[in-house]
């Protein structure tokens, strides 16, 4: 069964930056679009940022926007999250996840039919 296998959290300072990635195992998601989410109140997990299988659409949350960049290499079979001046409110274990690529990224939980295990982002202030 295909997987998705996020890595590079880790604990930064307020204003610091790091870079998520996001790979598959057990299939190439080259042909598909992905994102990222964050567990939130209310929620199971909201939705960050997304990327479509070319590149060439993406999204993103109003509450990351102008400080986090999603970019992928296909070549590589990877996916990024770059996160900068990050914020105490950036804590939380972060999800990558993928669909079948159909029109432009998605922001919705549900349309995401594979995720990671999460990785753990620490903001300190």
């Amino acid at each position: 069964q295909a997987q998705l296998v996020e890595s590079g959290g880790g604990l930064v300072q307020v204003g610091g930056s790091l870079r998520l990635s996001c790979a598959p195992s057990g299939r190439t998601f080259s042909l598909y679009n992905m994102g990222w989410f964050r567990p939130a109140p209310g929620k199971e997990r909201e939705f960050v940022a997304a990327i479509t299988w070319s590149g060439g659409d993406t999204k993103y949350a109003n509450s990351v926007k102008g400080r986090f960049t999603i970019s992928r290499d296909n070549r590589k079979n990877t996916e990024y999250l770059q996160m900068n001046s990050l914020k105490p409110e950036d804590t939380a274990v972060y999800y990558c996840a993928a669909y079948a690529a159909i029109g432009a990224a998605a922001v919705r939980e549900d349309e995401y039919a594979y995720w990671g295990q999460g990785t753990q982002v620490t903001v300190s202030s």
